[in-house]
């Protein structure tokens, strides 16, 4: 379970994962939270429309369901409009076999029950996309591809992986959207979310008897204390490459092993790209931008 973005994180989410943003008016404050309870999150909910011109109507909502009705929207040409921020009318009620395999990020997404226990709507995040889900209207590559940067954004933030993200049909049997694959759309989330590589930086990986590559395994957080006891070890040379591969390094030669005040000073602006400030981003690792760092095993 995971503390909600706030407003600013989760624009600087999305604009670090190269989309464009456009913020409706009166969005940072436009949520549902009177009625009901806004996290903890566990993942995100992918819609379509069904209808067009819909962005005025995602926001405001209808007389039988007040807006928000999701957090963003997104056009046709690929442009994020934020609508939302905190509980929003987009999920329902879902069922619990179909909620459980998002939150514990099975590979199985099964058919929901009939029985919808969950309250979707104070759990997930979810994303509106424009189209008329008849079968028919395309999905424009821009659209397309700014949707899986949406959900992978999200993840990236929460340190979850791709098994986080559902279609809304497949958390109840009342909807059917998104009018595309959601396996092909998560593999293409879960393709988004691997660690880039820097010259000099990628990882090997080895094979199985089958041939295929083992998947790649992510160091555990060690704990705030671990980095103030200015270790030196593999683990803090792999933290820094990740670093570097985000844009955040500080350093002039290295990184690594022995963490210095370089390490600190690289990690702080982490954290800053992932949207805290002040004492939240004093350099210190914590367990949240630690997870979304993915810091391979050493």
């Amino acid at each position: 379970m995971a503390t909600p973005m706030t407003a600013d994180q989760f624009v600087k989410a999305l604009e670090a994962e190269g989309l464009t943003i456009s913020e409706h008016a009166g969005w940072r404050t436009h949520n549902r939270n009177g009625v009901g309870a806004w996290g903890p999150v566990n993942g995100v909910v992918i819609h379509h429309t069904a209808g067009s011109n819909s962005l005025e109507l995602v926001y405001a909502g209808r007389s039988d369901l007040p807006g928000p009705l999701c957090h963003s929207h997104l056009a046709k040409n690929g442009t994020v409009t934020m609508v939302g921020n905190g509980r929003a009318n987009h999920a329902g009620s879902f069922a619990a076999n179909a909620f459980n395999a998002m939150v514990t990020e099975s590979s199985t997404h099964p058919r929901p029950d009939s029985a919808e226990p969950v309250d979707a709507n104070s759990r997930t995040y979810g994303l509106e996309i424009e189209n008329l889900g008849n079968g028919t209207d395309p999905y424009p590559a821009a659209q397309y591809d700014a949707a899986v940067r949406w959900a992978a954004a999200v993840c990236r933030f929460h340190g979850w992986s791709a098994d986080s993200v559902i279609g809304h049909a497949e958390g109840t049997r009342r909807k059917v959207d998104p009018s595309f694959s959601m396996s092909t759309f998560r593999a293409d989330v879960a393709k988004r979310l691997k660690p880039p590589t820097t010259p000099g930086t990628a990882t090997k990986t080895t094979s199985t008897s089958t041939g295929k590559p083992k998947p790649v395994q992510y160091a555990p957080f060690p704990g705030a204390a671990y980095f103030k006891k200015n270790p030196r070890s593999a683990l803090i040379t792999a933290m820094g490459r990740r670093l570097v591969a985000e844009g955040c390094g500080k350093y002039k030669s290295g990184p690594g092993p022995q963490w210095t005040e370089v390490d600190r000073l690289s990690y702080a602006a982490w954290q800053r790209k992932r949207g805290f400030s002040g004492t939240s981003a004093d350099g210190w690792p914590g367990a949240q931008t630690w997870a979304a760092l993915r810091v391979p095993k050493a």
